[in-house]
């Protein structure tokens, strides 16, 4: 037991680290190749700040542990968004500015309203894992072109400006982005098992961990992101990470593990747990579009949002509580 906790904090530490190093070195490697500023803000970015999930899934359906799979997806994107933007906004409330990101939000609407239709009969399939790939590609093939054609938007300089701030030569960068990938499998390999482990001990559900310990683990490179973003004032930074890896969460990491192994969901996650990822979705889209003039998120509606994040993670807490006791 102490021997997997270990592993969770040291597998999570590292993580961390690693998540950085990755993301940091890959947007760099991706500069230094000619890529617009705005790409790297929405792909780069947005989606390397989910290398964590995605490795942590695909470890977790390899090794016949599903749940914690679509565990670690969904509630990644519950925690990003209730407590990633709650926290955020509370400190610094988030005005929202660039068109792109505005674009991004329906679509992270529409992918969350196809995932409930594939939950529908309790399993993700191998066909249905391929459609969610599929999906992505035809999702990244439009934020290409979105960013062919607007190439001012407010996001991609405030890529510009971060990256400007530490600056790597294109052998330094590489360097970074293979021992970030490297020690990113290692630790995720750490926090599956220990995850696994723990779980089995105390008689808790691979997707409860999956949700909650596991969920909160591998988004804290968003968060570390989000917060080091905002002290900038690069508000719509922000913004674009949660939404880049919310799509990412949802398409890439669910698909991956699902092709790797079909995933048996359960009725819980489709009645429980898909509501609450949908009603913070619905929340950050109209607080993001901004159905009355320029999209805010302020600190009454990050206050909220976390606020219903506690809630949701208190009723799983509850539940392992009641069923411990029972």
């Amino acid at each position: 037991m102490l021997l997997a906790i270990a592993a969770i904090v040291v597998g999570l530490i590292l993580l961390v680290w690693s998540a950085d190093r990755f993301v940091d070195g890959a947007a760099a490697t991706a500069q230094h190749l000619g890529l617009p500023s705005l790409l790297i803000g929405m792909l780069v970015i947005g989606f390397g700040t989910s290398a964590p999930e995605l490795l942590v899934s695909a470890l977790a359906s390899w090794q016949g542990n599903p749940g914690l799979a679509v565990g670690n997806a969904y509630g990644s994107n519950i925690t990003n968004i209730g407590m990633i933007l709650g926290v955020v906004a509370l400190l610094s409330p988030l005005a929202v500015h660039s068109q792109v990101i505005r674009q991004e939000l329906p679509l992270l609407g529409a992918a969350t309203l196809i995932s409930a239709w594939l939950l529908f009969d309790g399993e993700i399939s191998r066909l249905d894992a391929g459609l969610l790939v599929l999906l992505l590609a035809i999702t990244m093939a439009l934020s290409i072109w979105r960013a062919r054609k607007s190439s001012g938007d407010v996001l991609g300089l405030e890529t510009e400006e971060s990256m400007a701030s530490h600056p790597m030569t294109l052998k330094t960068a590489l360097t970074w982005t293979l021992i970030g990938l490297a020690v990113l499998l290692v630790s995720s390999r750490m926090l599956v098992w220990g995850a696994v482990d723990i779980a089995q001990a105390f008689g808790v559900s691979d997707l409860i961990i999956g949700l909650t310990v596991v969920a909160i683990g591998t988004s804290l490179p968003e968060l570390a992101s989000s917060i080091s973003a905002v002290r900038k004032n690069e508000h719509d930074l922000v913004l674009g990470n949660i939404v880049g890896s919310n799509l990412f969460n949802t398409l890439a990491v669910v698909g991956l593990a699902g092709l790797i192994g079909p995933i048996d969901t359960g009725s819980e996650v489709l009645t429980r747990d898909w509501p609450v990822m949908a009603a913070l979705t619905l929340a950050v889209m109209v607080f993001g579009i901004g159905l009355r003039g320029q999209g805010r998120i302020n600190r009454l509606e990050g206050g909220a949002l976390l606020l219903a994040y506690l809630a949701y993670t208190g009723y799983l807490i509850y539940t392992v509580i009641q069923t411990s006791g029972g």
